[in-house]
């Protein structure tokens, strides 16, 4: 059997790379334009607050915060394996907490005595901390840990003659700014959901992959989920600094036979957060800030100086700074946001509800293309090399002519990229610093080199979900700031 010669392929090889890119160009225009559009939407309804809205309202103040009776608050926090941070996260929040009427409620497993240990050490130390016992062995997924955890909660009500009038969501890795509590009871049941933002704990500078969550939860968290809000009055929970009214955990548990966290998903927090106006329940995202004085050193001088800067009442933590890590956990999301999340939720709503379940799943094809442009260019760079070293041998064509209207396609595209660049380091600019903010540059590239990953192993862990109807929790390994490090939150 003979085999062709590998020049006589090499035609075929560029004609279907033609076609790749077409695609590819196509998919980043569409996405292009999509978040052009978030980012004018914003910009002019940005303005529009500025001059028509927020001068006949008054923010918030720490009076404010203060002012409501507080309302028992149970804090729920799923614990699978968490040994290593557990006991320092529930220490330093009870130091931290600028409220008195709460209780933390930890899910555990039988099958992972370290956590389980770790827990009954703290809650020796304070009557506010209490460990609920899954009936059988882990890992299930965090879904059911939660609904446990509830029923941890309703035992403990019935015990001790007390309605918890607030549930909150956390994880065993958060650090909370000291007044999220009384947020929460400020604006509950007002609101019967209410989110916080998200704001990454920084690593070190030279940490790619754990610095591109900076850039992608400033951006979200800052920008979109307004955008969001604005347009469809639904939100996604985050999984952490989620406060629900008791009304929406009792209309939920009666709904879905107790089981209040869809436990066929493994993002338990975006399906519910879609979920709830569909009961008529209100949601707001709210980034509130109160300006707090630091001493800094000067960018040209080196002085120190005293500057205000603003406190996020939001929720801290640090996430993975493994590339492995990394895709791991963002497979995970992947998974229960683009592939479970189509398949339990469907198309619903109107057209803008529509549109950002759009922008949730266009993961699937948007992480792809992005691979599968570089290495386009990666083709069209080598091919126009080997001309210039070997300029009488036969010049293949390049991938696209100039002034054709896929040229002319890419032009647009490029023109987005840029705006997406400029996006990134203004807003990590403004939860950050500037050098951060330089740092999101490279860290675009690293994202998405991550995002890629992270959907080929999605797409095999739904697979085999599809096969099996097996979905367990694949945890993200947790670390917990120095108590140095977390002092200087809030």
């Amino acid at each position: 059997m003979s085999f062709p010669d590998l020049a006589s392929l090499v035609p075929y090889f560029l004609v279907t790379a033609q076609g790749l890119l077409i695609a590819v160009s196509l998919v980043f225009l569409v996405s292009g334009i999509d978040d052009f559009f978030i980012d004018l939407y914003y910009l002019f309804h940005s303005l529009y607050r500025r001059f028509f809205i927020k001068s006949k309202h008054r923010a918030l103040s720490q009076e404010d915060l203060a002012a409501p009776e507080e309302k028992p608050i149970a804090v729920m926090i799923p614990a699978w394996h968490e040994s290593a941070v557990i006991r320092r996260m529930l220490q330093d929040n009870l130091k931290r907490l600028n409220y008195s009427n709460y209780y933390f409620f930890v899910g555990t497993y039988p099958n992972d005595p370290e956590t389980g240990r770790e827990v009954e050490i703290v809650r020796e130390q304070s009557t506010r901390v209490h460990r609920v016992v899954c009936p059988h062995n882990g890992p299930t997924n965090k879904s059911d840990c939660l609904n446990w955890v509830i029923q941890g909660i309703r035992l403990f009500e019935k015990e001790n003659n007390i309605d918890f009038e607030i549930l909150v969501l956390s994880d065993s890795e958060d650090v909370a700014h000291p007044l999220v509590l009384k947020l929460f009871n400020c604006l509950i049941p007002r609101f019967d959901m209410v989110q916080l933002p998200v704001i990454p704990l920084e690593p070190e500078w030279h940490h790619l992959v754990g610095g591109h969550y900076l850039d992608e939860f400033a951006e979200f968290h800052s920008k979109d989920i307004l955008v969001r809000e604005y347009l469809t009055g639904s939100l996604p929970s985050a999984g952490v600094g989620t406060g629900f009214s008791r009304r929406t955990i009792d209309l939920l548990s009666k709904d879905r036979k107790d089981l209040v966290f869809n436990i066929r998903s493994l993002t338990e927090d975006y399906d519910l957060g879609l979920s709830l106006p569909k009961y008529g329940l209100k949601q707001i995202f709210v980034k509130h800030s109160i300006d707090r004085i630091v001493t800094r050193k000067s960018l040209w001088t080196g002085k120190p100086k005293q500057v205000t800067v603003k406190d996020y009442v939001a929720i801290r933590e640090f996430f993975p700074t493994g590339f492995s890590a990394s895709v791991r956990q963002k497979a995970r999301w992947v998974v229960g946001i683009c592939f479970q999340g189509w398949a339990n939720l469907g198309w619903f709503g109107n057209f803008w509800n529509r549109y950002f379940l759009f922008r949730d799943r266009k993961a699937l094809w948007n992480n792809p293309a992005g691979a599968a442009c570089y290495i386009l260019v990666g083709i069209e760079l080598f091919f126009r090399l080997r001309s210039r070293v070997f300029p009488e041998s036969y010049q293949y064509p390049t991938l696209v002519a100039s002034e054709s209207w896929q040229w002319k396609i890419i032009l647009i595209d490029t023109f987005f990229l840029f705006q997406r660049l400029v996006q990134r380091v203004f807003w990590t600019y403004q939860l950050y610093n500037w050098r951060q903010a330089l740092l999101a540059v490279p860290r675009l590239f690293v994202s998405n080199l991550v995002n890629f990953t992270a959907t080929g192993r999605a797409l095999r862990l739904y697979t085999r979900y599809l096969r099996t109807g097996r979905i367990t929790w694949e945890k993200t390994d947790h670390r917990y700031p120095s108590e140095a490090a977390s002092g200087k939150v809030g």
